[in-house]
């Protein structure tokens, strides 16, 4: 093989040597791949997604912040003092490119367990991937981080700016859920539509401080399989596996947001587009997927984020 060729082969990310351990096929050996659970996105199954033409667009706005009902009199209309009238406003979405690409020789294609179904088999859990890195992104994204993938753009962690509260470096408790909820605007506190959202570890430790309760409500957390999440005031406690762990001083502290998560948006301008490509020179597949979103917040006082609060 010439040195051209043996650098266009070298190219392939899936190599035949870096399966051969435990990628060939062996007798009896079963024909398809185990495949590890990855974390899955939680937020993007609730936030509104709307669709995108141009890179940029704004999203009108518009909501009666004060009462509307006025004493009325037979036949005659409000007087100008009286009438109502919307705060109007608008939410831009910028949306920005992003690239999966992954290469495999065709050795690999040929003689690892799954054969001809490989392909197909990476293209799925490719795209699962590329899905739980967006929600990476639209929770984490920061424009002054050092991860050039974060950088891209603000999340909704970075954009949520008011209603703070301070956990003081504790757990996530239910003191710390009443004063998120308290914090809202009253117009904002439609229980039903409400959710929670924490990493892992700051649910668990609130699921914890439940199921130490010597009560039904305690058992439950304890025992039960399959549980629903845990809720303060009726709303959910919902783990996000993207919410970061590692904030503050002490590099252990996590946020809390309470919102509606309709309020959360993310607006894609190209749906996921995998395209693939073959190189026969250099005996290599090509995978590629690319998408393109933006996030933002359409009322960013509508939402409320405790900080400090313990993540691991």
């Amino acid at each position: 093989m010439s040195t051209d060729n043996r650098t266009l082969i070298q190219k392939a990310d899936f190599l035949l040597s870096e399966l051969a351990a435990g990628g060939l096929l062996e007798p009896a050996q079963a024909d398809q791949f185990i495949r590890l659970a990855i974390k899955e996105p939680v937020m993007m199954r609730e936030v509104q997604v709307t669709p995108m033409t141009t890179p940029s667009e704004r999203r009108d706005k518009m909501r009666f912040a004060s009462r509307v009902l006025k004493p009325g009199n037979e036949a005659a209309g409000l007087a100008l003092a009286q009438r109502s009238v919307p705060a109007l406003g608008f939410v831009t979405l910028d949306t920005k490119l992003y690239r999966a690409e992954t290469r495999m020789s065709d050795e690999v294609l040929e003689d690892q367990i799954e054969r001809g179904a490989f392909k197909q088999t990476v293209m799925q859990e490719l795209s699962r991937a590329v899905a739980r890195d967006m929600e990476q992104v639209a929770v984490n994204g920061d424009t002054a981080s050092a991860d050039s993938l974060l950088a891209t753009q603000d999340g909704w962690v970075k954009l949520a700016s008011a209603n703070l509260v301070d956990a003081g470096v504790a757990q996530l408790s239910k003191a710390v859920l009443r004063n998120m909820l308290q914090a809202l605007p009253d117009e904002f506190t439609d229980i039903p539509n409400l959710r929670y959202y924490t990493n892992f570890h700051a649910q668990v430790a609130y699921a914890d401080s439940l199921a130490d309760r010597a009560t039904a409500l305690g058992d439950r957390f304890l025992f039960a399989v399959g549980a629903e999440d845990p809720a303060y005031s009726r709303v959910a406690v919902r783990a996000v596996p993207e919410f970061p762990d590692n904030l503050g001083v002490g590099t252990n502290e996590t946020v809390a947001l309470l919102t509606d998560p309709k309020n959360l948006v993310m607006g894609i301008q190209r749906n996921i587009k995998l395209e693939t490509q073959r190189d026969a020179p250099a005996g290599v597949t090509i995978i590629v997927i690319s998408v393109r979103f933006a996030v933002n917040i359409i009322e960013i006082s509508a939402v409320s984020k405790a900080t400090r609060v313990l993540g691991i």
